[in-house]
This record gives structure tokens, C-alpha cells and sequence, in this order.
């Protein structure tokens, strides 16, 4: 069952006119619910605001936003949905010189997957290709197109996920995750650059503040995927996942390993503080 809210009012209603529905015109967020409390709120909100701010959206949105969601009558586990558009426009791509944004938020129930975490998952290396586009880099902007061809590559249940590469072939993300590995040849934890394509997610960024707070080395950068095969200790996440281990990717075998279970472990103790 699900319940939405558009500008603060319960209803499923917008106007055909909107620049989100016409032209992918806004960001969104994605915010875990568990025990009826929103996990990493803070930086959900941060994330919004940053991309609303390199959309040109005015300052007060994201505080409308924050107001909306404080309302919201939360319980048990669930998702919740934000979507914020530039509004309603006239015909052409020129963005209206007064905005009012539309914001709409959906509450649905969820059941965690425990299975996966526990056991992990199977991944594939996609064909599809994500362009370089560094003006939107990082953003969780509402044009998924690449991500939707990339997932219709598939149809296999028992494929969890995809790695997408760069129009240059670099390793960026998943079709809705990021991706870490550790190398045992330098001892580091590799994440890729989120800095030409990609989103940068929230749980990427907890994630390796956790890994530095162990005393982890974690390093960013432009990987093949050759690297991959050379690794071990590969995982995925976003916020609604949390952390799943890749057990095979391709026809490559991986162990569920410490660093897997490490991050695991944590991420599980922040749920229990709450």
C-alpha cells in the first residue's frame, strides 16, 4: 500500500504540464525507513539540496522539502519517496523564470531482503555504456533513461544487478548501486570517481567514512574491469540495500569477505541505536 503527498496536500494528482514529467526537470531521494525512523535523514536532505542547487531550483525548496517530510506519519519499515520538479512550464525547454517547485513524497510499506545480504548476489557487466556528462555528475536527477536500458539487458531473476562501465570503459556503478572491491596487491579498498557520470550515493559516502574510521585504505579512482577480476571482497550498495556481497559476477566467483562483514556488522549496530 502506498500514500503519497504533492506540496504538502495527500493526493496522487499533478499537472500534465509539469517539467518532471516532460523533460526530467528535478532530482529524488530515496530514504530507508526502519522501526518508523528515517535512516540518514541528514545526508538524504544534504544530497537534495546540493542537486536542487546545481538544477538553479530557489534556496527555500529544499527547506519545503524537510517541512513535508516532518508531517509524514511514519511506522514499522518502509520506503520514502521524494521527488522535487521545476513545476509547471510552458512549452519549450526554457526553464520559467519564477519557479514553483512540485514536491511529491510516497510512503510505502517494504520487507528487507536478508537473504541477500546474507548470502549475496549475482551481478553481470552490462553492454550499455553511461555517457560522460559532468555537469550532472553525482546527481540523482529524474533522467534514469541509461539506467533503464542498461537494466533491460536482462531478464534472469537470478541476476541481482548490473556494473555499468563509462563511454571510455571505466568501471562507474550499478545500475542502482554503488560498487567497492578490495585489491590484495595494494591493500586498499577501490571505489570509482563519481566525477564525469554516475550518482553519488549516500551509502557510498557513509560507507567509506566507516571504512576510514577503521583504519581502512579506501581509494577512489578510474578502474577497468579487468580490475574486478583481480579482486575479491566485492559489494554493492545504496540506501534502501544496505551493503550486498557479489558472490559472481559474470563467470568470476567471489567469497563473502571481512570487510564485507565488517561494514555489515556496523551499518546493523546504527540500526539498533536508533
Amino acid at each position: 500500500m502506498q500514500a503519497t503527498w504533492v506540496n504538502g496536500t495527500a493526493t496522487d494528482q499533478i499537472n500534465i504540464a509539469d517539467r518532471g514529467l516532460g523533460y526530467g526537470d528535478g532530482v529524488f531521494e530515496t530514504i530507508e525507513v526502519i522501526g518508523g525512523y528515517p535512516q540518514r535523514l541528514p545526508q538524504h536532505l544534504s544530497r537534495l539540496a546540493y542537486g536542487l542547487a546545481r538544477l538553479g531550483f530557489p534556496d527555500q525548496v529544499a527547506s519545503q522539502v524537510e517541512s513535508d517530510l516532518a508531517q509524514l506519519p511514519l511506522c514499522g519499515d518502509q520506503t520514502v519517496k521524494v521527488i522535487v520538479t521545476r513545476g509547471e512550464g510552458l512549452r519549450g525547454y526554457a526553464p520559467p523564470q519564477t519557479v514553483s517547485a512540485t514536491r511529491i513524497i510516497t510512503v510505502a510499506e517494504r520487507a528487507l531482503n536478508t537473504a541477500k545480504m546474507e548470502k549475496g548476489v549475482v551481478a553481470r557487466v552490462c553492454d550499455y555504456r553511461l555517457p560522460l556528462n559532468p555537469a550532472l555528475a553525482q546527481l540523482k536527477h529524474l533522467n534514469r533513461l541509461d539506467q533503464v536500458m542498461a537494466r533491460a539487458e536482462w531478464q534472469d531473476p537470478n541476476i541481482s544487478e548490473g556494473v555499468m562501465l563509462d563511454a571510455e570503459g571505466f568501471v562507474v556503478e550499478g545500475t542502482m548501486s554503488n560498487l567497492f572491491w578490495y585489491d590484495p596487491e595494494k591493500g586498499e579498498v577501490q571505489t570509482p570517481l563519481i566525477d564525469r557520470c554516475g550518482v553519488k550515493g549516500v551509502m557510498r559516502d557513509h560507507l567509506i567514512g566507516l571504512l576510514k574510521r577503521e583504519n581502512i585504505s579506501v581509494v577512489e579512482g578510474r578502474f577497468l574491469p579487468s580490475v574486478l577480476m583481480q579482486a575479491n571482497d566485492l559489494f554493492m550498495c545504496n540506501s534502501l540495500i544496505g551493503l550486498w556481497p557479489i558472490v559472481t559476477l559474470d563467470n568470476k566467483h567471489y567469497d563473502v569477505g571481512p570487510i564485507t562483514r565488517l561494514l555489515q556488522s556496523i551499518l546493523q549496530r546504527e540500526i539498533d541505536c536508533e
